[in-house]
């Protein structure tokens, strides 16, 4: 069987896997929040309710070949990090329901020229935007822009706090290859101290019943990695035994003061993921990684691009599908359609 037939069967074969969408308690709306700000917080039904309805956009078609349900609504990306999957997936996913996507490019604002979150609040309200997608490099500042603002707003990353989509979309990615989340065997590793996707994979994952380790070196992971509900691992060869899902972190450099890791080879060759540490793990393995990879630092080509249990291209595109469904989600009561 070749490669391109062998993926074919594996999307027609996560197709029929999917739940029956989740019923909100009686009285009460499916995703009750006006905002999507972290996972944290988030109960089970409310997480499933998002991929559900991501699931319905999975493999959607380009916006001609399609409904464009939020046609009229603005939606404005305001990045103050660097990005590329994130931002372009917002961007695509606005553009196939019909918005209006404005993307800000902040280094070339007058926020650079020193004008205060507060102010930038106040200038964003006066453009009436409905949604707000907003990245930042301090932790709490999304949340902080919430407060001052009057459309939906939507964390893209903030510092190491979260990173509330990147889970959706690993979790959907998950649930179309293993057909559940609960009771499957999570190993996150590498970099779990300066990671927000970590912290947005832990509390969904926990939320959603799955048994979650984290594997890393003891200067990579948080001072209260305990109380977050994990088993800590600090050798990949037994944090990755009998695991369903292995998902891997780049080390974010750019949020690091000091030495973390002796050397990015040293740091491989104990903790990269290679093919004989991905035998500890089960058959049927699932290997994932949020982008952007450092081959030969935390991942091995011969892993990464393998097809029989890579899922990180497939998480790229479920990227669009959650996005598309959080957008959806959040104006829902802008809609006459939908607010009832």
């Amino acid at each position: 069987m070749s490669d391109t037939d062998g993926r074919t069967r594996r999307k027609r074969d996560r197709g029929a896997r999917t739940p029956a969408p989740a019923s909100p308690p009686p009285g009460r709306k499916p995703f009750p929040h006006r905002d999507l700000l972290g996972i944290e917080g988030l109960a089970a039904e409310e997480i499933t309710f998002l991929l559900d309805t991501a699931e319905g956009y999975a493999g959607s078609a380009r916006p001609a070949a399609g409904p464009r349900p939020l046609t009229g609504l603005t939606q404005i990306n305001l990045f103050f990090e660097a990005s590329t999957r994130t931002l372009m997936s917002f961007e695509i996913a606005g553009k196939r329901l019909g918005m209006d996507t404005v993307s800000f490019a902040v280094a070339a604002s007058s926020i650079k020229k020193g004008e205060t979150l507060l102010d930038t609040a106040q200038t964003l309200n006066a453009m009436r935007p409905d949604v707000l997608v907003v990245r930042h490099a301090h932790s709490g500042a999304v949340s902080l822009l919430a407060e001052k603002v009057h459309c939906a707003v939507i964390n893209a990353g903030d510092g190491r706090h979260e990173h509330p989509t990147q889970a959706l979309l690993d979790a959907l990615t998950i649930r179309r290859r293993k057909g559940r989340l609960a009771g499957l065997t999570v190993a996150i590793c590498g970099d779990i101290t300066h990671s927000r996707v970590a912290r947005s994979n832990i509390h969904l994952l926990a939320a959603m019943g799955a048994r979650i380790r984290v594997v890393a070196p003891p200067t990579l992971l948080p001072r209260d990695c305990d109380r977050l509900g994990v088993e800590v691992h600090h050798h990949m060869r037994d944090g990755l035994a009998d695991c369903d899902v292995v998902m891997m972190l780049r080390l974010q450099k750019e949020r690091m003061q000091g030495a973390f890791v002796p050397s990015e080879r040293e740091f491989y060759h104990f903790y990269g993921l290679t093919p004989d540490k991905l035998a500890r793990a089960r058959r049927d393995v699932l290997v994932m990684h949020p982008g952007p990879m450092n081959r030969g630092v935390e991942i091995a080509t011969a892993v990464a691009d393998d097809l029989a249990h890579s899922a990180i291209e497939e998480q790229v595109e479920m990227g669009v599908a959650v996005r598309m469904a959080c957008l959806d989600v959040l104006t829902r009561h802008l809609r006459p359609d939908m607010a009832a």
